[in-house]
């Protein structure tokens, strides 16, 4: 996929708040880096910074929140805000849904661009042109959902019983250029990023029709796993109802030029550019980010210890794109699997 030409400099861009999810575990650390990856990488942007932070409740174990001082000092001297949300649907039953709670927790009316935390920022997000008014999220994503049985209800019934059910024309969402029981035909998105012009309205919609689901799926669900997988099960739905779709930008900017959502640090080794892999070193060389990325047991082993050079040498660059499941297999058997 060829990377467009840049946005002229002087193309207006529209005031923004970037949000994502810290919490206890590996994600505080994700989110350490990716603000400074922000902060290092896209100089010019100069919206909000919100790490929203899931607060204890009935529906986790324990507490959420981070729990590296460290952590929470270098976000908020980088300039981020910790803004606290309450978990009233999902936890630790399914924290996925951290990202469908969080954006009932920003100010009405303000455009958003939502990114997973495992995600750095390698060039300048002002200037990609998003349009707020049509909501997009990530193609970066493989046919992970429905899995098709051979005697059950096709992709074509399993994704018309949704459009049905929320009342959306399902005929509009489908890419007729891809031949009919094929995933791609269907509207599919990762959750690894999306954007709108209201959180508050993107989120409702989002905890409704993904409670919806959960709760009173369609007959043709039926067998269908709904976990992990329920965000990206609903988003389809949100995005294609507030008039979206998977055109709503350009190729080679996110997941791409601009953002790289790496998911775990070993796949990032494993399969990004060297690039992208030499901005992450050169972030965690940092003395204060070096100090705390250490402190998570997967961060020190793939970053300082060599492991991430060991991962990205099973892999040829030239050996043809694999499925996720098989470079977790060959991670796994070199016990490069680290989370």
């Amino acid at each position: 996929m060829s990377s467009p030409d840049r946005p002229a400099p002087d193309m207006p861009a529209e005031a923004f708040t970037l949000l994502c999810i810290g919490q206890a575990g590996r994600l505080q650390y994700e989110a350490l880096l990716l603000v400074a990856s922000l902060r290092a990488y896209a100089p010019g942007f100069t919206g909000r910074v919100v790490v929203a932070e899931p607060q204890p409740g009935p529906l986790w174990d324990g507490d959420p929140r981070m729990d590296d001082s460290g952590v929470r000092e270098v976000l908020e001297e980088m300039g981020a805000e910790i803004l606290p949300f309450e978990s009233r649907h999902f936890g630790a039953s399914y924290p996925n849904g951290n990202k469908i709670e969080a954006l009932l927790a920003l100010p009405e009316g303000e455009p958003f661009v939502f990114l997973d935390s495992d995600t750095l920022v390698l060039d300048e997000i002002a200037q990609v042109p998003f349009d707020f008014d049509r909501p997009g999220a990530s193609l970066k994503r493989e046919g992970t959902w429905p899995e098709i049985e051979l005697y059950g209800p096709g992709y074509g019934a399993i994704w018309k019983s949704l459009y049905d059910r929320f009342g959306l024309d399902f005929d509009s969402s489908l890419d007729l250029s891809q031949p009919d029981e094929f995933w791609r035909r269907y509207l599919y998105f990762n959750a690894g990023y999306f954007f709108y012009r209201c959180p508050r309205v993107f989120g409702q919609r989002f905890l409704d029709i993904a409670l919806a689901i959960r709760d009173d799926p369609p007959e043709e669900l039926l067998g269908q796993a709904l976990y992990p997988w329920l965000d990206q099960i609903a988003l389809p739905l949100v995005i294609h109802g507030l008039g979206g779709g998977r055109d709503a930008l350009p190729e080679g900017l996110m997941d791409g030029r601009v953002t790289c959502h790496y998911r775990l640090l070993p796949l990032l080794y494993a399969l990004e550019g060297p690039a992208t892999i030499a901005k992450l070193e050169h972030l965690a060389q940092d003395n204060r980010l070096k100090k705390l990325l250490k402190g998570h047991d997967a961060f020190k082993r793939v970053i300082y210890q060599g492991k991430g050079e060991k991962a990205r040498k099973l892999f040829d660059r030239d050996e043809g794109p694999l499925r996720s499941v098989q470079i977790r297999k060959r991670l796994k058997r070199h016990n490069l699997w680290l989370r």
